[in-house]
């Protein structure tokens, strides 16, 4: 299963996070750096649309691991509340087109 891996303890605000995250996802160099632009990039993880490194077979699942989520969780709990939302939106997003899930969120 394909995977990528935020740590906890680095992200100590929103900068950070999405620091990470363009990081571990390989987005464009163009990214918005909001949750708007982090749930459009990760919408077309089964397209070639450029958006992320990233590329899923019709059957994957990436996997979103949060390594110290519990750092994450004392540090910055808005953040780690929005990661949660915004999976579950890109999820809808597939299930909206009859696809499978693409991301599972796992807290370490």
């Amino acid at each position: 299963m394909p995977s990528v891996h935020l740590d906890g303890r680095k992200i100590t605000d929103w900068r950070a996070f999405h620091a990470q995250c363009k990081t571990a996802f390989g987005f464009p160099d163009f990214y918005g750096q909001n949750m708007d632009a982090w749930i459009d990039c990760l919408s077309g993880l089964r397209d070639d649309d450029g958006m992320s490194s990233i590329r899923l077979g019709p059957d994957e699942v990436l996997e979103i691991s949060v390594l110290h989520s519990n750092s994450l969780r004392q540090a910055a709990p808005a953040i780690l509340a929005a990661l949660e939302d915004c999976v579950a939106e890109v999820n809808q997003r597939y299930a909206e087109q009859g696809e499978k899930p693409a991301l599972a969120l796992l807290l370490r």
